[in-house]
């Protein structure tokens, strides 16, 4: 009883203090709204709930809900103005035909960051100028209390933030270490989850446990109706698999460590190096990548029966398949087009190669190691995109701020790998909106353009489901008819809780706090892979 009594009390300390926070996001001074009366006029409609486009269309917001959607007409033809509905006196109306419309996305896997990895309003500002209007911050590495104080000041429009879940890393503040290493006892897991519930956190995110400690943890969270997300750490999967956590009523996997496990049918350990050490990041992500071809084959007897149980549980994928894209060809992926502008150094000094930065291990990276990583995507790819067929919800997560993955630039990416996966376009968008918000329980008040939901929508003058890469900030490049290269797309606002943002000025706001940390970094070049001097 001691012992549970000091936990909640070291908990409570943590749930106060973090050991590495980034400064509060400043009160909000961009966005137009909300207003009595919003409406969007003549636009054609992506829903995120699999429909075909449907357009024009008005949609009616009255302060931050949505009232009233009406179609009102056809395409090439004159709008119907008897359909249209009638403005209110002072109403904001936004001309938007030959504008496409979809509702906001949702980054299941957004770390707000932490001293290495930049300023909240840095981070928020990039993930809103890409339509991301809600994030799940998995392992509340600012500590709890920063993140429920910005998720408080975000639902207040007080900054300019997405909505934003809290999911505390499992363990954290535990009397003898950060994560579930502190947890010793099923009853020590009891306590602090319920103690973190107490605290008002969403959910869990787990990293891997003792199952007798897992079990007792999940059983008392979902007693609280809390959400769950496990990353299955190779330092745990060998007892808990996603097939077992799944059981226990685990509600999201991220990643895919434990999913080849459980689909293991000619071993039960992976076929480590006999010199293996989870702290050397070369080997960690090397055999990572080797992890599928060990699992049984695709539709093997063995694969159906794990994807089928999974499935009948309701269990969501969150598949997050931009971070580790890297390591299919680094030469690319350290050298993507953003980077240069809208990357800070303090990132890419931490993206750098490096033995004790998370990740980075991708020196003396070889083509073998790529070849390797490219067959794991194909089979990983495969599950997912059956998954999905089947009738699983997929989601996307994009996990930035490791490995060349910038914020709001890698959720986009983690779009178009989900659409190199298999997906059609629709479900691409159905995965980042309704799929989401279905995982995240909040499919009443997001996910989808419907009356009686808050207003949190994009509009944007390309259409995005032709070309995905024009939901980039930095949009894509066309020729235009005097065979010049242009650069188009982009979305154009970003609208949360029917406030309106102009989702280029953010991204200027962003890169401003870029070229501040630039000017205050003397040689901050060399932080760029191309500028590495030969040895």
């Amino acid at each position: 009883m001691k012992k549970i009594l000091l936990i909640t009390l070291i908990n409570l300390f943590y749930y106060n203090l973090s050991i590495s926070q980034i400064a509060e996001a400043p009160e909000r001074f961009r966005g137009e709204g909300p207003f009595q009366q919003l409406i969007i006029r003549g636009a054609t409609l992506i829903n995120g709930n699999g429909a075909p486009p449907i357009g024009p269309v008005d949609v009616v917001v009255e302060d931050n809900k949505i009232v009233n959607i009406r179609s009102v007409g056809f395409p090439g033809l004159e709008i119907n103005e008897n359909r249209r509905p009638k403005a209110i006196k002072g109403a904001k109306e936004i001309n938007a035909h030959g504008m496409y419309l979809l509702p906001g996305f949702i980054d299941m896997h957004g770390h707000i960051g932490e001293t290495t990895q930049g300023r909240a309003d840095y981070v928020y500002k990039l993930w809103m100028a890409h339509g991301i209007t809600t994030i799940r911050d998995p392992g509340c590495g600012n500590g709890l209390k920063w993140v429920l104080k910005q998720k408080e000041d975000s639902r207040k429009n007080k900054i300019t933030a997405p909505r934003i879940l809290a999911y505390t890393w499992f363990g954290q503040g535990a009397e003898n270490g950060f994560g579930s290493d502190g947890i010793n006892s099923p009853e020590e897991a009891t306590a602090w989850v319920k103690k973190n519930a107490e605290n008002g956190a969403d959910g869990i995110k787990f990293g891997g446990a003792r199952p007798d400690i897992f079990e007792a943890a999940l059983k008392e969270n979902n007693k609280h109706g809390l959400g769950s997300a496990c990353h299955h750490a190779q330092m745990d999967v060998a007892w808990m698999d996603v097939l077992e956590t799944a059981r226990l009523g685990l509600t999201t996997m991220e990643h895919w460590y434990g999913l080849p496990e459980a689909l293991f049918d000619d071993r039960t350990v992976q076929n480590y190096p006999l010199d293996y050490n989870y702290n050397n990041e070369q080997h960690r992500f090397g055999e990572a990548g080797r992890l599928w071809k060990q699992a049984a084959e695709p539709y093997s007897k063995k694969w159906n029966e794990v994807m089928d149980e999974l499935i009948e549980l309701d269990f969501t994928i969150d598949v997050t398949f931009v971070p580790y894209s890297i390591f299919r060809d680094v030469g690319r992926g350290s050298r993507l087009e953003w980077h240069k502008d809208y990357t800070t150094p303090t990132l890419l000094k931490f993206f750098l190669p490096g033995r004790d930065n998370h990740g980075a291990a991708y020196f003396d990276w070889g083509t073998e190691m790529e070849m390797e990583w490219k067959e794991n995507y194909k089979l990983w790819m495969t599950f997912i995109n059956e998954y999905k067929n089947r009738g699983g919800r997929v989601t996307a997560g994009a996990d930035s701020g490791y490995m060349y993955n910038l914020y709001g630039f890698g959720y986009i990416q983690e779009l178009e790998l989900i659409r190199e996966s298999g997906f059609h376009p629709m479900e691409v968008i159905r995965a980042a909106t309704l799929h989401a918000a279905e995982a995240i329980g909040m499919e009443k008040e997001i996910g989808t353009i419907e009356v009686g939901k808050y207003a949190d929508m994009i509009i944007m003058e390309e259409n995005p489901l032709k070309n995905l890469k024009y939901l980039y900030a930095t949009g894509d490049i066309k020729i235009d008819e005097n065979n010049e290269a242009v650069r188009v797309g982009g979305i154009k606002y970003t609208i949360k809780d029917g406030i309106i943002f102009d989702a280029r000025q953010l991204l200027d706001d962003a890169k401003k706090i870029v070229d501040e940390e630039k000017a205050s970094t003397p040689g901050w070049e060399k932080y760029l892979m191309d500028e590495i001097k030969r040895d």
